[in-house]
């Protein structure tokens, strides 16, 4: 029997060599999405245009809400918010997903020479393209109420790059499992809902009580959104210290959660 590779030299490997299969199912499926709708893509354009003009409307007109004491700005709140929000949809989109990878794709499955691994890359990928699409109209946005884009926006891609290895870590697990245990795909949607509940996407760090913080911390959402507002909103340099504590994390998460899927996917095709 063919010894299954688990190393993560493996998995790099395989995702680079089948770069071009990832990259064209990702625009198929990021596409996919408008297929047979009048305005098409345009829609990944409008939905965060939408969701921004909402969050304004909302937080500034309604609510008088303000991210500090000292903050004068009616719309800060909304741009801060929809900082957050759009790293919390990137992980968000990446887990609700993942559950059904293997099990909506029974047809690779049968094929013993498809990569597998490949389709929680396919999805991450999907969700990064709508992620972009949103920090467009967000930097528009800022742009037109601030007048400025701090140059530390070019080291957003730090912030995202552990942030997608903990996606990628996770949709592993959780495509493995889910085809296991159907009840993974039922439950994960009320789990990711609590969790942004749970991350500063609604209010800042400095609002958890000090006794709790030590436990928000933990909370793997908190670090990318609070450090790429640092970089997009308040044109600060993120904390080195913690985003190298974080990357290191990303990879032993990204790591574990192919070893789980490579120990496991060789139990697929007998339960699909």
């Amino acid at each position: 029997m063919t010894k299954t590779p688990i190393s993560p030299f493996y998995a790099i490997h395989s995702l680079w060599m089948h770069r071009r299969l990832i990259l064209d199912m990702a625009k198929r499926d990021a596409l996919g999405k408008y297929k047979g709708s009048s305005l098409g893509v345009l829609w990944s354009l409008l939905t965060p245009i939408f969701m921004l003009a909402i969050y304004t409307f909302v937080f500034s007109e309604i609510f008088q809400a303000r991210w500090t004491a000292t903050s004068s700005s009616k719309s800060e709140f909304a741009i801060v918010l929809f900082a957050g929000m759009i790293m919390f949809n990137l992980f968000a989109e990446n887990v609700n997903r993942a559950p059904g990878l293997i099990i909506g794709n029974v047809n690779f499955v049968k094929k013993i020479v498809f990569p597998l691994e490949v389709l929680a890359c396919v999805n991450l990928m999907s969700a990064m393209f709508h992620m972009v699409i949103s920090i467009l109209v967000l930097l528009v946005f800022q742009f037109v109420i601030t007048g400025y884009i701090p140059l530390t926006l070019l080291l957003l891609p730090l912030i995202v790059l552990p942030l997608a290895l903990i996606c990628l870590g996770i949709s592993w697990f959780l495509s493995a499992i889910g085809v296991f245990l159907r009840d993974v795909g039922q439950t994960i949607g009320i789990l990711v809902t609590g969790l942004m509940f749970l991350s500063p996407v609604f209010f800042p760090l400095s609002a958890i009580p000090a006794r709790w913080q030590v436990f928000a911390k933990l909370n793997p959402m908190v670090f990318p959104i609070e450090m790429a507002r640092r970089v997009i909103v308040w044109g600060k340099l993120p904390d080195w210290q913690e985003l190298a504590q974080y990357t290191a994390a990303a990879l032993l998460v990204a790591w574990a959660g192919f070893i789980c899927f490579q120990k496991t996917r060789r139990g697929f095709a007998d339960v699909l």
